[in-house]
């Protein structure tokens, strides 16, 4: 008998079955056999030109740190990444590694995107041989077929699904029994090369021959383990610079503009010492409308983030006259601490790719300063936003190809910020006895509005990790965990609407 097909439906990649999405309070295990889903799902790595720079370079002899909830050094996909580690919550092993009985997923999210190198594939046994298709009736064809993509569609995207999805592909795998690979698919190259080794499955990192340190905290006030967050942060800084950190990755935010002043010394170590430090803009869905501390320190290269069509992202960017670059924000794919994946959201995200791409401009033009690598990035951006540097995605969207092969803008050093300056004209009133002096009534000078040109949003009386962890949104504000087949079905699935429609 023939089987009528009831509704549109979507997009099949090979054995790739949509599943379902769970929350925060839900962690689904990803085998590691199927890594090779969340390799595919990783769009920024051909969109963003990062397989194109790696015949350049894949990020060697540079060292990044994460200063953030720790990372999983044991996680396959890092195999040897991560070369040195210190515990500044006081709760540590001092290895490190994440924290127990704190939030610890961040820091190994972050890194990978990073630095990850991928894991080697596995052959896996296809749960849908297509040779067993061809022996069924089609009394069975049809009853499997409606058992398995049907009701899959439908309990994955409830009644509106069929806006979802793409009716010619699944009719041509109805009709022939075999899995439809579309132009779309074809275009994107839905496997991007492998950097050196070969082929790879699991997350691999824009920079995956670079090294990584990592400095894990606990990002809640009180900690319960001793220092506080600022203070963990300073010691930090401190520690990343004299291990030898060529960049210093910082996915967290304080929702407040200004910075304590013990946190001059630590970033003027890390500018004295030609470190780039790039920071997280913040996330709007965890209250965060305005670019908080550290990503507004002057020097600080500050990332917003945009979602897979360039759009800046509602929900999980913050925004303002410190934002600097835009990456990807969403969907974004990572490891998670015992060898799980995860897909998540935010700035936290972009980030990494950045401070990746750092690496990468750093590895191919090794006698640039710090501040020239910023120049790079900044200058060889595509244009997005309004004309000039935009309040949300400052100079425009990371082109790693052209950063790190590109020709760029004579560097000028009178163009960028430097916190030492900021240091010399605003601290000086506040630590020289006659270094103020009030206007003369008769001078005619009207004084100006006081600190940022917006107001800043009011802080929590006791910040969470949540306050201080905010660059990782997702959905309602927690973490998003899926199955491990769910990223690149869905993922293939928008993009072959798109060029469909």
């Amino acid at each position: 008998m023939s089987f009528t097909i009831r509704r549109g439906l979507g997009l099949l990649t090979g054995a790739a079955l949509l599943a379902p999405v769970f929350t925060a309070s839900t962690v689904t295990t990803a085998p590691q056999a199927q890594a090779e889903t969340w390799r595919n799902a990783q769009f920024w790595l051909e969109d963003y030109g990062v397989t194109e720079a790696w015949e350049t370079t894949q990020g060697e002899g540079v060292t990044i740190a994460v200063i953030d909830t720790g990372i999983d050094a044991d996680h396959p996909t890092f195999n040897g990444a991560v070369v040195g580690g210190e515990d500044f919550s006081g709760g540590g092993d001092g290895s490190g590694g994440p924290v127990e009985q704190t939030a610890t997923e961040h820091g190994t999210l972050v890194a990978s995107l990073i630095a990850g190198r991928g894991t080697e594939p596995e052959e896996i046994e296809d749960p849908f041989d297509e040779e067993i298709f061809d022996e069924m009736t089609d009394e069975e064809w049809d009853a499997w077929f409606e058992e398995n993509i049907i009701a899959d569609l439908e309990e994955t995207y409830g009644e509106d699904w069929e806006e979802e999805v793409d009716m010619d592909l699944i009719e041509e795998f109805y009709e022939t029994r075999r899995f439809p690979v579309d132009d779309a698919q074809e275009d994107d190259d839905v496997d991007p090369p492998a950097p050196e080794g070969g082929e790879t499955a699991g997350v691999i990192g824009v920079a995956p021959e670079a090294d990584l340190l990592s400095a894990s905290l606990v990002l809640e006030d009180p900690n319960p383990y001793g220092p506080g967050t600022e203070e963990q942060i300073a010691e930090a800084v401190v520690w990343a610079v004299d291990e030898g950190a060529d960049i210093i990755n910082l996915s967290i935010g304080s929702g407040q503009q200004e910075w304590p002043e013990s946190w001059d010394d630590a970033f003027l170590h890390a500018e004295e010492n030609d470190v780039l430090v790039i920071a997280a803009a913040g996330n709007r869905a965890a209250g965060h409308f305005s670019v908080g501390a550290p990503a507004t320190i002057p020097g600080v290269l500050t990332v917003a983030g945009v979602d897979e069509e360039r759009n800046i992202s509602r929900d999980a960017s913050s925004q303002g006259i410190a934002i600097d670059i835009a990456a990807a924000s969403e969907p974004l794919v990572g490891a998670m601490p015992g060898g799980e994946y995860a897909m998540w959201n935010g700035t936290s995200g972009a980030a990494p790719i950045v401070a990746g791409a750092a690496a990468l401009v750093m590895a191919a033009h090794p006698d640039l300063s710090a501040v020239e690598v910023k120049h790079r990035l900044l200058t060889s951006a595509d244009s997005a936003g309004s004309e000039g540097i935009d309040p949300e995605y400052g100079h425009g969207v990371l082109n790693v190809a052209e950063a790190v092969d590109g020709d760029v803008p004579e560097f000028d050093a009178d163009a960028y910020d430097t916190l030492a300056e900021w240091i010399r004209v605003y601290r000086r009133a506040e630590s020289e006895d006659n270094g103020h002096e009030d206007i003369p009534e008769d001078s005619g000078v009207v004084a100006g509005p006081e600190g940022e040109p917006r107001e800043a949003p009011q802080a929590a009386a006791a910040r969470t990790v949540q306050d201080w962890a905010g660059p990782a949104v997702l959905g309602g504000g927690g973490l998003l965990l899926v199955l491990l087949m769910t990223v690149a079905a869905v993922h293939l699935i928008t993009r072959s609407g798109r060029g469909n429609s």
